[in-house]
């Protein structure tokens, strides 16, 4: 979520259950994503969303949730704003980690953020990003973008397999996860799932809708 709804959003989502909650820094050109995600970055930026107001959107969260919260974003973004500096100021406003989508795990090495592994992953490059990732692994359940899915992907089982071969730290999956059922099937293999694009669909129709969206997503987690 991003934008200046987002720290009711945030709250919502919280008090459904959620236990971290990503904020997405709007990029204008957001490989990983899908149409919804990709219409949300749209609709921020012309709203005047930029980073340093994303920051500030960023503290008023803090304010209100003490979950985890996890700005993802592109290199780009980083790379105009200071790489050091945004390290800096995001942690000062409140994140506790950060997630940069298009950033290979050999790059940056200094910068602590998530590490994202795909199916396409080689078992050396989990390994790498199993070591180097901050608290937690994001598995990419496929070789596409962000949004939902008719079905849970098939790579999923087999890239948990391989990545709990190579490390205990903790998998969550994400990409194409968006309904209970989806949620409930993906954590039955990972430790946690990421929910996105859904979760914005029924943010559009309120904080009501998200915290009862989530709420759906926590019920089938139990």
């Amino acid at each position: 979520m991003s934008g200046p709804e987002a720290p009711d959003l945030a709250a919502a989502a919280v008090s459904g259950g959620a236990d971290i909650v990503e904020l997405g820094f709007p990029f204008s050109d957001p490989l990983a994503d899908g149409p919804v995600i990709r219409r949300a970055a749209e609709q921020a930026l012309g709203a005047g969303m930029r980073t340093q107001a994303c920051l500030e959107c960023l503290a008023a969260t803090r304010e209100k949730v003490d979950v985890p919260l996890v700005p993802m974003t592109y290199s780009s973004l980083l790379e105009a704003y200071g790489w050091e500096r945004f390290a800096v100021d995001a942690r000062a406003a409140g994140a506790t980690s950060l997630i940069v989508a298009d950033l290979p795990v050999d790059e940056r090495p200094e910068l602590e953020r998530v590490q994202l592994v795909a199916p396409t992953s080689t078992d050396e490059r989990i390994g790498l990003a199993a070591e180097r990732t901050d608290g937690w692994l994001y598995l990419v359940t496929v070789a596409g973008t962000t949004g939902a899915r008719a079905s849970l992907s098939p790579a999923l089982a087999p890239l948990v397999e391989r990545t709990r071969r190579l490390t205990d730290v903790p998998l969550y999956a994400g990409f194409g996860i968006s309904t209970p059922e989806q949620a409930a099937a993906a954590a039955d293999l990972a430790d946690g799932v990421v929910v996105g694009s859904a979760a914005l669909v029924a943010a559009e129709k309120g904080a009501a809708a998200l915290e009862s969206f989530v709420a759906q997503l926590r019920s089938a987690l139990a």
